[in-house]
């Protein structure tokens, strides 16, 4: 009953919520962003377990997931050591820039493929603007033959 009642206090706002959330834009950002995690987990997975392992190999076989500095508990020498996990933070920045190539290359082909239809749809503007429509040739062929009648009208026209 509360439910029926904040929906009539707020009838607006449900309405506007329920057209936005139905529109076509929230799905398509849904299944982008479904797409976009799962690519991101194989990039990631590219980084961890291609790219930086022959790195490794050629620093003499160097582990970057187990590159780590530990620093001595000097305040409680009971505790264990605190652990800089600096080979994993080389992964990630791997991992970045391959996300940032392939977004860089994605937007870029984007944007030529934007760039050749807009191009395509002016070239087809133009042509359109050329061809004169049937009811602008007549009015023409009329003016014309007027002016041919009168010289009085082409000084005019013209």
């Amino acid at each position: 009953m509360k439910i029926q009642k904040v929906c009539l206090f707020g009838k607006a706002f449900c309405r506007e919520f329920k057209a936005f959330a139905l529109q076509g834009n929230v799905f398509d950002l849904a299944v982008g962003i479904i797409i976009g995690t799962a690519f991101s987990n194989v990039v990631k997975s590219l980084v961890e377990d291609i790219v930086t392992p022959p790195f490794g190999f050629l620093l003499g076989g160097v582990d970057f997931a187990n590159l780590t500095i530990k620093m001595r508990n000097f305040i409680y020498t009971d505790q264990p050591p605190v652990v800089i996990r600096y080979g994993k933070f080389i992964q990630e920045i791997l991992y970045l820039l391959i996300m940032a190539l392939v977004l860089f290359f994605l937007i870029k082909g984007i944007n030529k493929i934007h760039e050749i239809a807009s191009k395509r749809l002016l070239e087809e503007g133009k042509k359109k603007v050329k061809e004169l429509s049937d009811e602008a040739k007549i009015l023409t062929e009329i003016r014309d033959i007027l002016a041919k009648q009168n010289p009085m009208i082409e000084e005019v026209m013209l």
